[in-house]
Formats: C-alpha cells, structure tokens, sequence
C-alpha cells in the first residue's frame, strides 16, 4: 500500500511541470521568472503564487525519490522565480499580492514562513548549484526583516503567522527585536475557546493556518502552551467532516463559506502533532488529509516540505485511530458567549474596526450529528439555520429572510433538545429623533449643514420594534420536522428558503420559476433526487409574490426552492430521507 509520503511525492512531482507550463519566459518582461496565477495571467511573488511553485520545484530537485531529481532545467526556472521574487519586493520588504493587499505584512510574513522552510532544505543539500537560488531567498528573508519588526496585520489569523514569521527571521539572523515583537503578538492572549473554536470559524482555511502558524511558534520561541488550542481545534475538527471527506464550511466567516475544502490544509500540522504527542486521532486526521490531497498546497503549509525537513514524520510509530462516524455534539454548547459580548461596550472602539471585522459569532453553538451518509449541521449567528447531506442528495442550507432588517435573520441562540434543537433569532430596528439643540455641532447652523456631521450618536432612540422567529428542528423516524414560526402581527414579507447542491433533479410539487436558480415553492410534495439518494419534502406556501427579499441574495449555481409566508406564520416542514443510507437516529 502506498504510503503518506510516496502519495505527497507523487502529487508534488505531478505539478512540476504545471508550473513550468505558466512560468513567464521573457526578458524583457517585469514578470519574468513568476508564475502566472491561472485566474490573472499575472504572477505575483505569493504564499499561493509564484513561492507555491518554488516549493513544489524545491521539494523535487533535492529529493531522490523524485523523478525531478537535480534536473538542471527545473533548477534554472528554480533560479529565475527566485530572482522574479526579489524583483517584486518593494523596498520596504513587503510584497503586494494585486488582487488585495498592498504593502501587506501579513502576506510578507506568509511568504516568510515558507520560503524560510524551503531555505533551509535547499541550505542543507549538498549541490553547490542550488547557491543563487539560496542567496535570493536569503536576501529576500532578510530583506522582509523590517516590515516584520513594524508590520501590522487585518484578521486574527494574521496575528499567528507574524508570529512565525518572526520566529523564522530569528532563527536565520538571531535579531533578538524579533523576539521582542512576537511577544508583543503573543500578549494579546489568544482567541480559542474550549471546544477549540477560532475567531473566524473557517473550517476550510484559517483554522488549520492558525493551527500550523502556532506549531512553528511554540517550536521556535519555546512556548509549549501554545500547542493546547492547536489540540483543541485538531480535536473539533474530527467532528467537522462530512461523510465524503468534505469539510464543513456552512457557517464560516470568512471566503472558505459555502465552498468545497478537505482536510489536506491540516496535514502537516496534524502529522506534527501526532507526533508530538502520540496521538493516534491527530494520526487519523493526518491519513485523511493525505488521502484527500490532490495539490501540494501553498508554501507555508506544504505537506512534502515538511515531511522533508523531519523525517521523522515519515517513519512514525503513532498508528491512525479512527475518526468518529457517528455521533451527536454541540461545539460551543457551554461557551458563556453572553459574557464576552457584554463587555464590548467598555473595549472602547465602539463597534468599529477598520478594514477587518470583529467577528461578534465568535463561540456562537454549532450542532453535528452524521450517522452512516447522514451529515446534518445546525448553526447560529450565520445566514443558514441547517445542513442536511444524506448520500449524493444535499441540502445545503434553509434560510429565513424578512424585510424586517431587510435580510437573512440570523439565530441568535441554539438550544439542544432530546430529540433535536431549538433556535431563536431576535432583531431590534428603531427610529432616532433630533439632537437637542446644545449638543449641535457648529455646522448645524451653517448655510450647508451635511447630515455626516451631525453627532447620530446623541439622537434618542423612538419607537423601536422587535422581530423574533423561532424555529424547531425535530428529529424523526423518516427525518427531520422543521418548524418556523414568528408570531408578529403586522405584515412582513418573509421567505423561507432551501438550497440544494445543483447535482440533483426537483419533482412533484406546485413550483414556478422565480428568479436565476430559484423556484417558487407553492405546495405539495416535492422530491429531490441525486444519483440514488433523495429527499422529499412537505410544507409549500406562497401567501406573497416577491421573488426575493431586498438584501437576501441566493446563489446561482443551486437549486433554491422559496416559499412565500407573512406574518404572523407557523409552518412546518417534514423532510424525509431515502432508507439506502441509513436515516434512523444518531448514537451519542
């Protein structure tokens, strides 16, 4: 059977020649050398760019058990994106990756992480004509040293991989500043809760980015604690797969949302931890990562550089476990979430943060539950209430919008029932009176008094509302009982919609089109059906026409049924599941 090792060999030496197909060969040319990203056409000097390709050539060039093996060829375009590289760094030591940032820092301290990696392997191999490539990444390493030292960052992750950044230049020139500056990272403490919950909750990318970025961290400046939410967030994740190997990314907040990831971002960590801590589930996570990987992925977190750099990874003792197939848990179920947003008030920034987000949803409750090819997903504070895969059929999410906020409601609170969950979303939308006349800014009383001046803040607060829908998800013999109710007595115009993954077929029922990618769902049974496994669904109403609500948008490439209701309303929805996959109820 093929090892872990021999597959990411494989995989690697399978995108040698990808790269070399997209390399710009022109010397006349300010992208000579990079590698053209396939989206742009334009190379840029990134973690996920040209560095990306550098990684796969390395790792090629100065292992044996590559086919690439010192081939002179691959290290002559080896050397030119290096020198591309250095091209592109700006005097500053900051790169810009074109399509985001500029004179990003954290983007710099990403490509630090790996070019440092991938440095010290081409360092340690005995060919003397690996030496201009060497030097070009030493200089670019070096020459990162001072927007390292001053740099600022957007998200939390970020914080993480200047962190490592730091650790690696330390590493390189013994700059003790360097030191200095990681800690002042690290003294902002860190944004894990107990079940291993990052500030973003993005299950596809940044949580294993975090996880790594963390790793090299404690490695590097010796803090070992460091590795305990790196545990944490290993440990939740077992229960974040679909049965496919998909990873759940239905409530994240960030661009992994909605979109396909595997657990190959997580390899290289959760062979370092499983090592590090014999632990035979991070082992199991590791195969499964493995097993999934079809690209060698960015620098940072290349599986095959760092498998390279410790063998030991590769000769490993730790037997894979088994990850858990069938169960039932709440993430977050006990996090005194309340707590923290209470204390927003008196952070001082007054709900504002520039360019980022504060992620209010940090710790909000995730329910799973995956029984044989069932995989269902409960959220709050996200624009889906559920999601239900069962086999080939997959409901994506439901979603409740009304033109109360205008927009999707996002639940507020879950609770776990004995047979299920209950939800609650509570909106407040008021109006704001005038300013008392002795807290008015000068301007008011100017020829021109524009509204952006006025103090909005001040105005007293009249005539405020409040909008609560609940909703119970109840677990039955055939599937699932959806209730959603809101006992509001004005009219609301409110959608409740169920999207489904577009590899599937709608019959039955009283449908008609609305807009791109969505259907009117009137009444009657509908059933939706992909390959052999189907779901069939009860509980239709169209009691308004509006093909959509103003702010609630839904995507085109799903098959979307909506269902029309006002307010007051309490409708119920059963889904049943076809029996080939096993449907019956989840062991604890």
């Amino acid at each position: 059977m093929i090892t872990m090792y021999e597959k990411l060999v494989a995989v690697n030496d399978d995108w040698v020649t990808r790269g070399l197909d997209n390399q710009i060969n022109d010397s006349q040319s300010r992208f000579d050398g990079g590698v053209a990203d396939p989206d742009s056409g334009i190379p840029f000097a990134t973690h996920t760019g040209t560095l990306a390709v550098m990684a796969i050539w390395g790792c090629a060039l100065v292992n044996a058990d590559s086919r690439y093996y010192h081939d002179e060829k691959l290290l002559a375009s080896l050397d030119r994106a290096a020198a591309f590289i250095v091209r592109q760094q700006h005097a500053d030591g900051t790169i810009s990756p074109g399509w985001t940032n500029m004179h990003s820092p954290p983007d710099t301290a990403f490509a630090v992480v790996g070019l440092a990696q991938l440095y010290e392997l081409l360092d340690m191999h005995d060919w003397a004509a690996l030496e201009p490539v060497c030097r070009n990444i030493r200089r670019f390493l070096e020459q990162a040293v001072p927007a390292m030292l001053t740099g600022g960052c957007h998200t939390p992750n970020h914080r993480w991989v200047l962190t490592a950044a730091l650790g690696f230049l330390y590493t390189i020139t013994g700059n003790e500043a360097l030191i200095a500056r990681a800690e002042a990272w690290l003294a902002e403490g860190l944004d894990c809760t107990e079940d291993g919950e990052w500030t973003e909750r993005s299950n596809g990318i940044y949580n294993g980015v975090s996880d790594v970025m963390l790793y090299h961290t404690a490695e590097l400046l010796g803090h070992p604690e460091l590795l305990e939410p790196v545990r944490r967030n290993l440990r939740m994740m077992a229960y974040l797969i679909h049965p496919d190997g998909e990873v759940v990314t239905d409530y994240s907040g960030r661009q992994d949302f909605g979109h396909k990831y595997d657990m190959s971002g997580y390899l290289f960590v959760s062979c370092l931890m499983a090592e590090y801590d014999k632990d035979p589930l991070f082992a199991a996570l590791a195969k499964l990562g493995a097993e999934s990987s079809t690209h060698p992925g960015a620098i940072p977190n290349n599986a095959l550089l760092g498998l390279l750099l410790h063998p030991e990874l590769r000769s490993s003792t730790v037997e894979a476990g088994h990850l858990p197939e069938s169960y039932k848990v709440v993430i977050n179920g006990h996090f005194d979430r309340k707590h923290y947003l209470g204390r927003m008030d008196a952070a001082g920034h007054g709900g504002k943060i520039y360019h980022s987000r504060l992620h209010p949803e940090f710790g909000a409750p995730v329910a799973r539950q995956r029984e044989g090819q069932t995989s269902l997903t409960v959220m709050a504070e996200t624009n889906s209430i559920f999601a239900l895969r069962h086999g080939k059929a997959q409901l994506l999410g439901v979603q409740v919008s009304s033109s109360f906020e205008p927009g999707f409601i996002k639940m507020n609170e879950l609770e776990q029932l004995e047979n299920g969950y209950k939800l609650t979303g509570s909106e407040s939308k008021g109006y704001y009176g005038p300013i008392a006349a002795d807290r008015l800014p000068g301007s008011a009383a100017e020829q021109v008094s524009p509204w952006y001046l006025l103090p909005h803040q001040l105005r007293e607060v009249t005539h405020l509302q409040q909008h609560q829908v609940q909703v119970e998800l109840t677990e039955t013999v055939e599937g699932w009982r959806l209730r959603v109710r809101c006992d509001k007595p004005d009219v609301l115009l409110t959608q409740i919609s169920f999207i489904f993954g577009k590899d599937g077929e709608f019959s039955g029922g009283d449908r008609a089109p609305a807009e791109t990618g969505t259907e009117f769902w009137k009444e009657g049974t509908v059933s939706f059906k992909a390959g052999e496994d189907w779901m069939e669904l009860d509980g239709g109403a169209h009691e308004h026409r509006m093909k959509s609500i103003r702010g609630a948008a839904y995507p085109a490439d799903c098959r979307t049924l909506v269902v029309n209701v006002l307010t007051p309303y309490d409708r119920t929805f059963d889904i049943r599941l076809s029996p080939s996959n096993g449907s019956g109820r989840n062991g604890q």
